[in-house]
C-alpha cells in the first residue's frame, strides 16, 4: 500500500511556504496507506530534483523555493527492496534522450523479472518492483503520452504512476488503482491524492475544501497529461495485460464463495482491505480462504508479487475444469 500526492500550481498562486503547508497537510494524511519512506520531485531553476528520505511523512521536512510550483509526492508502504537504500524509495529518476524525469507508483508490478530478461534490459541495484517503469520509459526516444503508454502496456499488475520531467509536465497513468484530481480553476491550482478520503480530509484541515472545484474523473487506461500552463491532454493505454489478473470476471457460483458479511473476523477485514489497495479483489481472498489459506499465509503472499496470481490461477483453473466436467 502506498500513496501518491502533489500540487500543479500553473498560475503562481501559492507562494513557497503556501506550497510546503498544503504538501505537509497532504503527506501526512497520506500515511495511512504508508509510513516507510516519503518523497517529492519538484524543479528548481530549471534542474529536476528528487528529495526522498525513508521516514513517515511527519518526519519529512520539504524546503520549497519560489519557482518550484509543481510538486510531486509519495509514501511508501515497503514490499520490495529495503526502505533505508534510499535508492529503492521514490520517486525514481530518469532519462529519455536527455529529458529527465521522475516516476512514482502506487500499486504492485508482477512481470518485472520477466520484463527486464525480456527486453534485455540492465541490471540494477534498486530492488523495487517499481523501477521497470523507469527502465522501460529510458527505452524511448521521447517522454510524451505515446511513449508512457507503450510502458503501461508492458507491465503486470496494479498501478496508478505520476510521472513529472524537467519542463513541469506531469503526466498521470490510471490503472486499477484510485486516483483523485482536482482542479480549482479560479486559482491555478490542481491538487491530487491517492483517494477523495485522503483529498477530502487534507483540504478540510486547510480549510478550502469548500473553495468550488471541478473533480477531474479518470478510468482504467486513462492517460492525463498537464502542462506547465495547466492545459490538459488525454490519451489511452491497452488494458489487456493489466487485467489478464483479474479474476473477477469468471462466475462466482463456479467456487460457490460465500459472500462476506459484516461479522467476519476483524483480520479477515483487514487483510480484505490491505488487499484491496494494491490491486487484489476481496473475492479473490474469499476464494482463498475458502480453499484453506489461513489469513496469515494470504498476508505473507501478499508481500511476494505474482504468488497470489499463481494461487489464484490454480484454484480458477482447477474450477474450470469441474465446471466443465459437469456436461
Amino acid at each position: 500500500m502506498c500513496a501518491i500526492f502533489g500540487l500543479i500550481d500553473y498560475n503562481h498562486t501559492l507562494n513557497a511556504k503556501q506550497r510546503e503547508k498544503l504538501l505537509r497537510v497532504l503527506s501526512e494524511e497520506c500515511e495511512e496507506r504508508g509510513t516507510d519512506a516519503t518523497g517529492y520531485a519538484f524543479n528548481h531553476n530549471g534542474k529536476l530534483t528528487i528529495y526522498k528520505r525513508p521516514y513517515a511523512a511527519h518526519k519529512v521536512h520539504l524546503r520549497l523555493h519560489d519557482d518550484s510550483n509543481v510538486i510531486m509526492g509519495h509514501t511508501r508502504m515497503a514490499t520490495q527492496g529495503n526502505k533505508l537504500d534510499n535508492r529503492n524509495n521514490h520517486p525514481f529518476p530518469g532519462t529519455v534522450n536527455g529529458t529527465h524525469f521522475a516516476l512514482a507508483h502506487n500499486g504492485v508490478l508482477h512481470n518485472d523479472v520477466r520484463l527486464r530478461k525480456q527486453m534485455s534490459l540492465p541490471n540494477t541495484p534498486v530492488k523495487t518492483d517499481s523501477y521497470i517503469a523507469v527502465q522501460l520509459l529510458e527505452q524511448q526516444k521521447t517522454l510524451d503520452i505515446q511513449s508512457i503508454s507503450e510502458m503501461a502496456e508492458l507491465v503486470e499488475g496494479s498501478f496508478v504512476f505520476t510521472v513529472m520531467d524537467e519542463h513541469n509536465n506531469v503526466y498521470f497513468v490510471k490503472g486499477d488503482n484510485p486516483l483523485a484530481l482536482y482542479h480549482y480553476e479560479t486559482c491555478g491550482l490542481y491538487v491530487y491524492a491517492s483517494t477523495e478520503a485522503i483529498l477530502d480530509r487534507a483540504l478540510t484541515r486547510l480549510g478550502i475544501i469548500s473553495i468550488e472545484h471541478q473533480k477531474i474523473n479518470t478510468s482504467c487506461g486513462d492517460i492525463l497529461k498537464i502542462d506547465s500552463t495547466g492545459a490538459m491532454e488525454q490519451g489511452m493505454f491497452d488494458t489487456t495485460n493489466l487485467m489478464m489478473y483479474d479474476y473477477r470476471y469468471f462466475r462466482r457460483d463456479w467456487w460457490n464463495v460465500p459472500e462476506s458479511c459484516e461479522s467476519e473476523p476483524q483480520d479477515v477485514k483487514q487483510l480484505k482491505d490491505f488487499a484491496s489497495s494494491i490491486g487484489i479483489a476481496r473475492e479473490d481472498i474469499d476464494l482463498l480462504l475458502s480453499y484453506g489459506y489461513f489469513v496469515e499465509e494470504i498476508e505473507e503472499m501478499l508481500y511476494q508479487p505474482g504468488v497470489i496470481e499463481e494461487a489464484l490461477c490454480e484454484i480458477l483453473n482447477e474450477c474450470a475444469y469441474d465446471y466443465c466436467g459437469e456436461f
